[in-house]
This record gives structure tokens, C-alpha cells and sequence, in this order.
């Protein structure tokens, strides 16, 4: 009877501080409030003491709370920076330490990120992503629809390059094609692409049929990459993501070896601040193993002494509006019963989480970034005059 005591005693201490602390971002448990919070299960709320943003994510998975806006109800934890009040998960220092001692991204893990997320099926992604199956920050300063956003981001690298019916380009991380067709279609440009999804090299094959494209189930590592080259333009866009730390000097010396003499690179990708940890266990876990976003520091010191760089162009705000619209294709297919959406409830929880609460990290501004580097091999001469 005194456990009980105890027991019940330390789970009201546990809602009290919980709510105590959302509270001062305005976010009220069990309705009113701007960002009204529900919770189901009295087990959440000392699930968020002992798990932090892990236990956060997964007690929603399990349907122990809801939220009508969990976009905004992110957005509002990060920029009262709420999770610096309570305790660190265990696993964020596990995690950590996980990818300084190991190279999780290492030639032969590389299709773990593969299996876990891109082999979810080629439907199921042409239900959230549209037409143009491009899996990557749009461009959204003069498009209304996604659709015109990501064929506007994929002509923005095309001109950054200066892309022309001469050039040979290597499409690392290649997904579905859609950079590969658009530039071959519009450019006249020869592209190679590879990728490590089977599934994705298939539908990319289809996809640019007819093309000067040849796409390839091949890792950035592999021998057989510098002997398809020299290439005067390589691409990478949303790959570098899952490069990892101990990797990226090795990425950017391969990019080198396998470029012309003048030639150029264009790296797309997620970055993060320091108010960003390297390795989220969520996440981690659930939508991208092994993944680590780089940081301005650890990009420029992979790329010193073998590129110069030309542009550095930075549009992470753009990624809200992209994740949202990603989102909105997901909940209506839901609604609308599209057989291509898994019918586990857990999975559908898990998605919507991931594509909110990554919303959310990108409109806060201060966490995760979307930057765009232009490099040379020896410096554009006269001078490089970057299109936006």
C-alpha cells in the first residue's frame, strides 16, 4: 500500500512539472489554450521525464496524446527551448557516443537507410511527394503548388551549373530521377545516377527512359563510379544527410578525384546549428538510422584544399512550407483510403510525427538549416555569378 503511495505521488510530481513547463510556451493539457494538448494516458507524462524528446515521439506513436496542430505545438517547445528544462534522455548521450566511436555510415551500412525508409514502396511516396516523386527541399520564392516549388528547386541547380548538352553529370543519391530527367530533358545534359534503394533505381529507370540516363545500384564509395567519370558537374541532393561525420572528407576527396578539370559540384543538404543535436534517438530509431546532419564547421573543413567554394545559399525556411505540403498529400490520402498508405495506425502516427515535427525544427530557424554550396575544382573564372 505505502508503494502505491509513493508510486501515485511521484506520477502527480511528474504531471505537475510537465505541465508546468509546456505551459510556459502557452501549450495547455486537456484543452484551451492556442495549442490545446490531450493526453490519454497518465503514463506520458513520466514517460517525457525519464525519455525526453524520445519518449515525446514514441507515447504519440502509441496514441498516449494528440494534437490537432503538433506543427505548432513543436514549434512552440523549441522556441521556449523547453527541452533544455528537462532532463536529457539517456539515449541522446548513447547515440552520441555510438556515432563518434563507430562509422555508422560505412560502405557496408549504407543500405540500412535503404531497407528501413526508402523501401517503403515507390507508391507510397508518390502519394506524399507529387508528381514530380522528389524527395528534397522545394523552392517556393515565385510557385504557388509543390509541384511547381520542386521542378523550380531542380532548374535552380541546373542554372547554378550552367548546365549544357556538353556536360556530364554524376547524380549522387540519385532517388527517383527527377533531377536526372529535367536536366537531360531541358539541358541536354548525359547523367549518371546512383543510389543505394533497388526499389528507387527501378522507378528511376522508367522514369528518364529514352534519356541520355543511366541510373545505378551503386554506393558513392564503389570503384566502379571513378571509371564511369570524369564528370564536368556532379550533383548531390538530400544524400549527404546520410554520408556521416567520419565520412565526409572521404566523400569530398572521391567527388575531386571523380571531376574534370574545371568541373563543379553542387551539395544539397540539411544542416544543423549548435542548438541541434548530432544524433536524434527518435529519429535515429524510427525515419533515418544512422542519419547525422553537418554542421558550417565540419562541411568547410571537408572541402579545404580540394574545392573552392563559389556559393553557399541558404533557404531552410522553405523546407517548412515543403514538409507541410508533403503532409497534406499524406492526411489525404488517409481520408480518401488510398490502399498505397499502411493501415497500421502506430505507422501513420510515427509519419505524421516525423513530417510535423521536422516542420516545426525548420520554421524555428535556429536548429536545422537547408543549404545549397556551389564548389569548383579551381575557381570559375572570371568570376562565379550565382542565379537565386
Amino acid at each position: 500500500m505505502e508503494r502505491v503511495g509513493v508510486l501515485s505521488g511521484y506520477l502527480r510530481g511528474s504531471e505537475a512539472i510537465v505541465r508546468e513547463t509546456l505551459a510556459l510556451a502557452d501549450i495547455e493539457i486537456g484543452g484551451g489554450g492556442p495549442i490545446p494538448l490531450y493526453v490519454h494516458d497518465e503514463r506520458f507524462y513520466d514517460r517525457v521525464l525519464t525519455q525526453g524528446a524520445f519518449g515525446f515521439g514514441e507515447s504519440y506513436m502509441d496514441g498516449w496524446w494528440d494534437c490537432d496542430r503538433i506543427d505548432q505545438l513543436v514549434y512552440r517547445i523549441l522556441e521556449e527551448d523547453l527541452i533544455s528544462r528537462i532532463p536529457r534522455d539517456w539515449r541522446i548521450a548513447v547515440s552520441w557516443l555510438r556515432a563518434q566511436l563507430l562509422n555508422l555510415q560505412s560502405a557496408p551500412r549504407a543500405a540500412q537507410v535503404a531497407h528501413a525508409h526508402y523501401d517503403l514502396g515507390n507508391d507510397f511516396f508518390a502519394a506524399m511527394l507529387g508528381r514530380t516523386m522528389t524527395y528534397s527541399c522545394a523552392y517556393w520564392p515565385r510557385a504557388s503548388t509543390l509541384d511547381e516549388a520542386q521542378e523550380h528547386k531542380l532548374e535552380l541547380v541546373c542554372r547554378k551549373l550552367d548546365l549544357g548538352p556538353g556536360d556530364h553529370v554524376l547524380d549522387i543519391g540519385c532517388g527517383w530521377g527527377a533531377f536526372a530527367r529535367l536536366a537531360a530533358e531541358r539541358t541536354g545534359a548525359r547523367v549518371t545516377g546512383v543510389t543505394v534503394s533497388a526499389p528507387q533505381a527501378a522507378f528511376a529507370r522508367e522514369h528518364c527512359k529514352g534519356l541520355p540516363v543511366e541510373i545505378h545500384v551503386m554506393d558513392y564509395r564503389a570503384p566502379e563510379l571513378l571509371r564511369a567519370g570524369p564528370f564536368t558537374r556532379i550533383v548531390s541532393i538530400g544524400m549527404f544527410e546520410h554520408v556521416g561525420t567520419k565520412n565526409y572528407r572521404t566523400f569530398m576527396q572521391i567527388a575531386r578525384e571523380a571531376m574534370s578539370r574545371d568541373g563543379m559540384l553542387l551539395l544539397h543538404t540539411i544542416g544543423r546549428t549548435g542548438w541541434c543535436d548530432s544524433v536524434e534517438p527518435w529519429v535515429d530509431r524510427y525515419i533515418f538510422p544512422n542519419g547525422v546532419l553537418p554542421t558550417l564547421t565540419e562541411l568547410t573543413e571537408s572541402i579545404d584544399r580540394l574545392f573552392v567554394m563559389e556559393d553557399w545559399h541558404s533557404f531552410g525556411g522553405d523546407y517548412d512550407r515543403t514538409l507541410m505540403a508533403w503532409n497534406a498529400n499524406f492526411e489525404r490520402a488517409i481520408l480518401e483510403n488510398d490502399p498505397r498508405i499502411p493501415a497500421s495506425d502506430r505507422f501513420r502516427r510515427m509519419w505524421r510525427f516525423y513530417l510535423l515535427s521536422f516542420a516545426a525544427s525548420f520554421r524555428a530557424r535556429t536548429r536545422m538549416q537547408l543549404w545549397q554550396l556551389v564548389l569548383s575544382a579551381r575557381g570559375v573564372r572570371p568570376v562565379y555569378r550565382s542565379p537565386r
